[in-house]
């Protein structure tokens, strides 16, 4: 009904505000929500698939091969998929990785519910959800850097990985449980369909505000340009070293000698998965400090937080009772976030957005490139040496290799900018980026965001 004459018009309605913070838009949530019904699967289906070589028969020498037969994929695929990630939709390849992920998945519960899975199946199948991992890894990265605005870089990547590891509290927790009352077949079935649904919403990621990207020379000029932006980054290649020593031995120590120790000394799978359901919550407390602290010397301060993931490995060797392994898990888990935060903020500040899955798949290889080898030895390390000596070798090598890193000037130096806006890539959604751009009028911020000499990222010490 119209208004009288004279009737001075209605003020227009206050525009709502969504429930979630104005820089997490629809991919953001959508990758979040994504990553956290992965993790829920995925921690448990660790511990599971240790639990069912075991089950089997296997000996110790079993579990390292199975837990090789995983990471040696993502040596091999990492930077064909990095590449084919900044050539392709991002989310497309996700969605395959995901697909080729629940799969496999399905067939191993399935051998391991119905009858006696041998090791040659187990190890493929493996492989196969570790070759789902190579493609999946550099394509998360570089779409979840794309759609969050500079200024709120340290913000989201603290919230989306609180969510993440946040997941893997229960997860891990649970598959714990669910494998002493139900066995690990059941386990690797629930990841299975966490696959499936996390495809699933990644399908619903909108792209349409991507940038065109202008067609490469080919996928080998494609790795030259990545190789050109990892090589001439001193603390980027020292600290992917680092980890590619890091990632190894506490890999082998946790897929390998902490199902072992909690088989012989803690009482079964459920003390192990509530340790590392420990690190799950110290992962939350890290992220939840990394909410609102802003560290200005961003990689000092992260090599500083990656000098604790020695402890879970000499707790092993000790070993601690449950609650002191669960402390310093809890730790550990929070020291490493802190370093996550900060790694895969410097990356965002300093990486070109056209190049983030190459330089990232860069990353994760150097990362897990001695991953498989240091599972695979793992066994016989432990026949030769003994299960103590070889876990109180794990936690040194963390210790020497990150007191080396710190040696290097840049890794020292690395500052955090002023807030980064990028104009080419996409964010959140349209009106969180014009949230962030009114923003950083207000403040006299005209930075571009035009990449410096600076680094990319291991976010991480399990996929997402």
């Amino acid at each position: 009904m119209s208004s009288p004459p004279g009737t001075p018009p209605r003020p227009p309605a206050p525009r709502t505000r969504p429930a979630r913070p104005e820089w997490a838009g629809r991919n953001y949530t959508l990758l979040t929500g994504a990553a956290v019904v992965t993790n829920l699967g995925s921690h448990g289906a660790l511990i599971a698939s240790a639990f069912a070589v075991m089950e089997a028969g296997g000996s110790g020498g079993d579990v390292g091969l199975v837990a090789a037969a995983r990471t040696l994929p993502l040596v091999l695929f990492l930077l064909v998929g990095g590449a084919v990630a900044d050539r392709l939709p991002r989310h497309r390849v996700m969605v395959a990785a995901n697909a080729l992920n629940c799969v496999s998945q399905a067939v191993f519960a399935l051998l391991v519910l119905t009858g006696d899975p041998q090791l040659w199946q187990m190890m493929l199948l493996t492989a196969l959800c570790g070759t789902g991992t190579a493609f999946f890894n550099p394509a998360a990265e570089g779409m979840l850097l794309s759609t969050v605005s500079g200024e709120h870089a340290n913000r989201a990547f603290a919230l989306f990985r609180m969510a993440m590891n946040g997941a893997g509290i229960g997860g891990a927790a649970l598959g714990g449980a669910m494998i002493a009352a139900m066995g690990p077949g059941w386990v690797l079935a629930v990841d299975a369909a966490a696959f499936a649904i996390a495809g699933a919403l990644r399908a619903f990621l909108d792209v349409g505000s991507s940038p065109d990207r202008a067609p490469g020379g080919g996928l080998l000029a494609d790795l030259r340009e990545g190789w050109v932006e990892f090589h001439t980054r001193p603390w980027l290649w020292s600290i992917v070293l680092q980890f590619s020593v890091v990632v190894a031995v506490v890999g082998a120590a946790e897929a390998v000698y902490g199902p072992l120790v909690a088989r012989d000394r803690l009482g079964g799978p459920a003390p192990w998965g509530l340790a590392l359901a420990l690190f799950g919550v110290g992962t939350i407390a890290g992220a939840v400090l990394m909410m609102v602290w802003k560290p200005r010397r961003l990689l000092l301060v992260g090599t500083l937080c990656v000098f604790p993931l020695a402890l879970p490995s000499a707790g092993l060797a000790v070993p601690l009772p449950v609650w002191g392994l669960c402390a310093v898990m809890f730790v550990s888990g929070a020291a490493i976030e802190v370093f996550g935060v900060n790694w895969m903020t410097t990356m965002h500040q300093e990486i070109p957005e056209e190049k983030f899955s190459r330089v990232s798949a860069y990353d994760w290889f150097g990362s897990v490139s001695m991953l498989p080898l240091a599972t695979a030895l793992a066994g016989p390390v432990e026949s030769a040496f003994g299960r103590t000596e070889a876990l109180w070798g794990c936690a040194t090598l963390v210790v020497l290799v990150t007191a080396l890193v710190l040696l290097v000037p840049d890794v020292r130096r690395m500052t955090r900018r002023p807030s980064v806006h990028r104009t080419g890539g996409p964010v959140a959604d349209k009106d969180a980026d014009r949230d962030a751009d009114t923003d950083a009028d207000a403040n006299g911020d005209t930075d571009t965001g035009d990449p410096a000499i600076a680094p990319a990222a291991p976010s991480g010490l399990t996929p997402g």
